[in-house]
């Protein structure tokens, strides 16, 4: 058999090279991805959005009430939940989201709430504000 002398012998030892450490020699046999970009965009398929929910006319005078009770509540800064949608940047539909914070001012140049943090947040957007003010729910 041609192996028979060689089988027997020690590992050899080489001076100018150090043995591959385990991680490196892992790093050989990991997986290979053909097609780049192809799982984010399986991935981005299949994410789901919200539509956005039409409201009918008695939820926008409602908002509206609402709203202007915020108004008249400026300075006293009431603490307020907030639901709006916000819409995907990569497909259509969106989310919805709630916040909850305290109420700073409407902005009526752009039609927004702005809360004590800064954040603005589009009338237009909005699907549902609560808080309690003066022992009035919203």
């Amino acid at each position: 058999m041609q192996y028979d002398k060689i089988i027997s012998l020690p590992h050899p030892d080489l001076k100018n090279h150090y043995p591959m450490s385990l991680h490196n020699r892992a790093a050989q046999f990991a997986p290979f991805a053909a097609l780049t970009g192809y799982d984010d965009a399986c991935k981005e398929v299949t994410r789901l959005t919200d539509s956005r929910i039409e409201l009918d006319d008695d939820r926008v005078a409602e908002l509206d009430v609402k709203t202007q009770i915020l108004i008249d509540h400026t300075g006293e800064r009431p603490e307020i939940e907030i639901e709006y949608f916000v819409p995907d940047k990569r497909k259509s539909g969106g989310a919805y989201y709630k916040i909850k914070g305290f109420f700073r001012w409407y902005d009526s140049g752009n039609a927004s709430i702005v809360l004590s943090d800064g954040m603005s947040i589009a009338i237009s957007d909005i699907y549902r504000i609560d808080g309690d003010i003066f022992g009035i729910y919203l």
